[in-house]
């Protein structure tokens, strides 16, 4: 299967990370992985990935970027 994998990087960022990087597959999937471990893919389902991301955007995590 051939994935287009999306990196989440700052665009002001020169690179090379590590940062992670994201594709959408078949039968509802996302694939997450780092930049600097590309072999190394973790999955879920798309349902999963939306809830995670509205949380991101209201806040929930900030505690773990804090301190």
């Amino acid at each position: 299967m051939t994935l287009t994998w999306i990196r989440a990087a700052p665009e002001d960022e020169p690179g090379p990370g590590p940062w992670i990087e994201i594709a959408f597959g078949a039968d509802d999937l996302v694939y997450l992985r780092e930049t600097g471990d590309p072999e190394n893919v973790v999955t879920t389902t798309r349902t999963k990935w939306e809830a995670f991301a509205m949380g991101v955007r209201a806040g929930e995590f900030d505690h773990f970027t804090t301190g």
